[in-house]
């Protein structure tokens, strides 16, 4: 989903605690029994507020938290603005990114990684009233099309803009912006996750995906070096996907659906 870059903000710090075993994080963690973990709450269903508006909800965080408790830790997020969320992570500002992360050969060079957690693709999103007959990336030439910038959506577009494709790009700092603007007609299609476009059409039926495609898998980051928290945590998705949590957070999240098991396989 989410592109590197070295523009450090931090938004806001969120402290959710949540009861786990007595064993020591023994020096693992940056603070001592509490796994801190960075994500930019603002990326629905993955990451994003409750009604409260200060409870972080969604499927990474539910995932956050599961981890935690098989580590034997209390969990902590850290609301970070995605352009600085990877300069915090090396700056020990949180032991982990747990926001949609996708791995990349660029990303495993600076950074650790879990094994992947969840699979994505790109889609397409279109009113479904929409007049433009939409059925591939191509079929964009001359629309306004909205996308979150530093993504994987933004470098998939810009690709295509650098292949000869013409159309006029919208680029905003959060996806939701990218909904309530096609809401509006203001732009004409969305290019987005397809974890976040099943969000929105399962949200009202204005929307549809028209297509989908461009297969990436989503990871814990982590310190370049930091391979003792590495180790843990791929030991704790382990158990995650044996005891059948990772199967109940994604029907949880995703309406019944199972889109944790493919990334097994």
């Amino acid at each position: 989903m989410k592109k590197i870059t070295v523009v450090f903000s931090v938004f806001a710090i969120i402290a959710v605690l949540m009861t786990g075993c007595s064993k020591d994080s023994g020096g693992l963690t940056i603070k001592k029994g509490v796994l801190m973990v960075g994500m930019e709450i603002g990326y629905p269903p993955m990451e994003y507020m409750a009604d409260d508006g200060v409870t972080p909800i969604g499927f990474d965080v539910s995932l956050g938290k599961a981890l935690a408790q098989k580590m034997g830790l209390k969990v902590q997020f850290v609301d970070t603005a995605w352009d600085g969320i990877f300069a915090a992570v090396n700056t020990k500002k949180f032991d982990c990114i747990i926001s949609s992360v996708t791995i990349n050969p660029a990303r495993q060079a600076a950074h650790n990684f879990s094994k992947p957690y969840i699979q994505n693709t790109l889609a397409i999103v279109m009113p479904k009233a929409s007049k433009f007959q939409v059925r591939s990336p191509k079929d964009l030439e001359g629309l306004g099309v909205a996308y979150q910038e530093e993504t994987t959506s933004d470098d998939y577009m810009t690709g295509l803009a650098e292949k000869g494709l013409q159309f006029t790009p919208y680029e905003y700092d959060k996806v939701m912006y990218c909904f309530d603007e096609l809401r509006l007609g203001r732009v004409d299609a969305i290019m987005t996750d397809l974890l976040v476009a099943y969000e929105y059409i399962a949200r009202s039926d204005f929307f549809e995906i028209v297509w989908q495609g461009g297969e990436e898998e989503f990871g814990v980051c982590m310190r370049k070096g930091n391979d003792a928290l590495t180790k843990a945590i791929d030991k704790a998705l382990d158990e995650l996907f044996d005891d059948g949590t990772m199967l109940k957070i994604s029907k949880e999240i995703f309406d019944g659906m199972d889109l944790v098991t493919p990334v097994r396989r």
